[in-house]
Formats: structure tokens, C-alpha cells, sequence
């Protein structure tokens, strides 16, 4: 072993202690609907050295319809972490949006999406290798897969963190990346980890069906504390995902597909409503947009509208008031005061006789007066 190797070593065991007393300082400050997901995935960590509950709680497509009918896997599978680097970035994950989800939304609302994103990522995966399996006749897509772990619900926290912080910048250099392409950039890095070999087809498959899924139930049916329900911002539409390239085609299919849902009743048109007695302007409602995030995107707005105008340069059709200072000073003959002994007038004087006007001095009497 090389001396940096020890060194590097001896490095880490000595920053463990630090890095154990931050963790579990983070830990303690989450709550309580964070602590019991990271408890339980932790027991369940130690649970998947078993084959037979690997087999237990884990979704196998083939035993999610009769005779098996095992639908207690849709609920626990995603305590079930086979690999410890699955478990560092589930408990990461957890943690972090945790602590910024958790005050915005509340234990209830955290527990409601967690179950959601789960549910219908295990059913909707199982019915994808069921699909596969009629296409392929493959019985190994049945019964040798197992789906398990936290993917599906990793990708819709990145949605909702997308939904809530939309112009956080993640990375600066070399590319900008926001919050806005850290979903996609997710999905894609999964299906790229599948093609080499680094994970199972059902990892990318979970977080592929847990994106879409999210954002489905965010965008339509999470409830919210006005009586609405989901996020109808034009900002979160589906389309925004994709670079702006691709919007369009996506956008259109997107709506052709809303307006199916509409027909069918799945999905409700969404309402506009318009405040015209509103004091300062009219005022237009979103359902499911709640004030403090009206507020927040009406100051991104007018943030992005400032920096706009500056860097907008000033029309050349305004006059410069640099030239006027610099052109000659106008000079012109004012009109000889009036005499100290004539009374004021209590109500304005009509026009005075030509013979009075032909008794003022010339104008070329009087000095000129120059103005500055």
C-alpha cells in the first residue's frame, strides 16, 4: 500500500467522529416522518441478507396476481435496500428534503406523497415486466426480478424540490444547472447506470415511473390548505422539463393527452378566476397555487424583469440631456417690470388700449439678460 493511501486513510478515520456528530446533528433537527423512514430503511438493510424476505417484501411481478396475490410487497418494498450505497443516498435524500418539504408541507402531506410515489411505483412497475413478459415470453421478467428500494420516491422529491425552488442553481460551472433540470438529468443518469451494468433494469424503471408519477399527483390531485388541489402554474407544466428545444412537439402532445383526460373526467380543466375589484390590478387565481408561492414567483418575475431593462440599452429617439447642457445659453428680453405704485388689480385687467402698448420702452432698450 502506497503512503498516499494511508495517509488518505488515516485522514478519513480521524474526520469519522466529526462527520458521525454532523449527521446525527442533521438526523435529530428532521422529523419524525424523516426519522422513521430512515429507521426503517436502515432495519431494512439488514433484512435483505435474506433471500427468502428478498423474496418477502420485495415486488415480484409474477406473484402480484393470483394464485400469490402478494400485495403487501406494494408497501414494504421500498424499505428494502439491497446495496449500502442505495441506502447512503436514500438516507441523503431524505434528510435534505425532509428538512425543506417537511415545514412547507407538513407530516401528513410528507406521509400522503410517500405513499402515493411508492404504491404506484410497485404496481405500475409490475404491470411494465407483465407487459414485457407478453411481449417477450421471457418468465424471467416474471419471477427473477425483484423491485425494491426508495428510486421512485428519490425522483419525486426531485420534483417537488423542482415545484417548490425552481431557479435554485445547483451547479454554476461548466454548464448551469437548476433545480428545472435536475429531474430529467436524474432520469437519465439512471437509464445510463443500467445500460453499463451498474444497476438493475428495475432501478431505472422506478425512477423513470416515479418522475412521471409525481408529477402527476402534484400537478392534479395534491391537496392544499385553500380548498384546492395541485399546481396549474404554467412554469410546472410537463414540457418544462425538456430543454426548450423539444417543448414545443412535447407541449402539444401533452395537451392532446389533458384534453383526453378532461373528456374521460380524470383530470379537471383548470379555472382561472379574475379579481376585477382589485384595488391595484387585475388579479388572476391559478387553483391549487397557494399565496406564499404566488408571492414568490411574483418577485422572480419582477426580479427577472429588472435585470431585463438593464441590460436593455435606453432608445437613441430620447433627447440627451448631456447635448442640451452642452448647446449655447438662450438669451431673450424680458418684459420692464411693473411700476411700484400701480395697485394690484382685484380681478384680472382686461387687455390694455393700442395707445398704452405703444407707450412701452423698445425691447432694444433693455439690456439682454443671460439665463444659465
Amino acid at each position: 500500500m502506497s503512503v498516499d493511501a494511508v495517509m488518505s486513510f488515516s485522514s478519513i478515520r480521524r474526520n469519522i467522529p466529526y462527520l458521525s456528530q454532523q449527521a446525527g446533528a442533521a438526523i435529530a433537527n428532521t422529523g419524525l416522518f424523516v426519522k422513521f423512514v430512515i429507521g426503517v430503511t436502515l432495519l431494512g438493510y439488514c433484512l435483505s441478507f435474506s433471500d427468502t424476505l428478498i423474496d418477502v417484501l420485495s415486488v415480484t411481478p409474477g406473484y402480484l396476481l393470483p394464485p400469490r396475490f402478494w400485495l403487501w410487497t406494494a408497501f414494504t418494498h421500498c424499505f428494502l435496500e439491497i446495496h449500502l450505497w442505495e441506502v447512503c443516498i436514500d438516507i441523503v435524500t431524505i434528510v435534505l428534503c425532509g428538512k425543506l418539504l417537511e415545514p412547507l408541507w407538513g407530516g401528513n402531506e410528507m406521509l400522503l406523497f410517500f405513499l402515493v410515489v411508492n404504491v404506484l411505483v410497485a404496481v405500475l412497475s409490475g404491470f411494465f415486466y407483465l407487459f414485457l413478459y407478453m411481449c417477450t415470453f421471457n418468465t424471467d421478467l416474471l419471477f427473477n426480478v425483484h423491485i425494491h428500494g426508495l428510486a421512485g420516491y428519490i425522483s419525486g422529491c426531485s420534483v417537488a424540490v423542482k415545484q417548490i425552488m425552481p431557479d435554485h442553481i445547483v451547479i454554476r460551472a461548466p454548464v448551469k444547472i437548476t433545480n428545472r433540470n435536475v429531474p430529467l438529468i436524474l432520469v437519465l443518469i439512471s437509464i445510463l447506470l443500467y445500460v453499463i451494468g451498474a444497476v438493475e433494469g428495475s432501478y431505472a424503471t422506478m425512477f423513470t415511473l416515479g418522475f412521471v408519477i409525481s408529477w402527476t399527483y402534484l400537478r392534479f390531485y395534491q391537496p392544499h390548505s385553500n380548498g384546492t388541489k395541485g399546481d396549474m402554474a404554467d412554469g410546472f407544466a410537463y414540457a418544462k422539463f425538456f430543454p426548450n428545444v423539444v417543448q414545443p412537439p412535447i407541449s402539444a402532445v401533452c395537451n392532446a393527452i389533458h384534453a383526453c383526460l378532461v373528456k374521460v373526467r380524470v383530470c379537471r380543466r383548470p379555472v382561472k378566476k379574475y379579481d376585477v375589484g382589485a384595488p391595484s390590478s387585475i388579479t388572476i387565481s391559478l387553483p391549487g397555487v397557494e399565496p406564499q408561492d404566488a408571492e414568490r414567483r411574483r418577485q422572480i418575475a419582477l426580479k427577472a424583469l429588472s435585470e431585463r431593462l438593464q441590460r436593455t440599452d435606453s432608445p437613441t429617439s430620447w433627447p440627451n440631456m448631456d447635448d442640451d447642457a452642452k448647446s449655447p445659453p438662450a438669451t431673450h428680453s424680458p418684459a420692464p417690470p411693473a411700476s411700484p405704485t400701480a395697485p394690484a388689480p382685484a380681478a384680472p385687467a382686461p387687455a390694455p388700449p393700442p395707445q398704452q402698448q405703444q407707450k412701452q420702452p423698445p425691447a432694444a432698450e433693455t439690456p439682454d439678460v443671460q439665463v444659465v
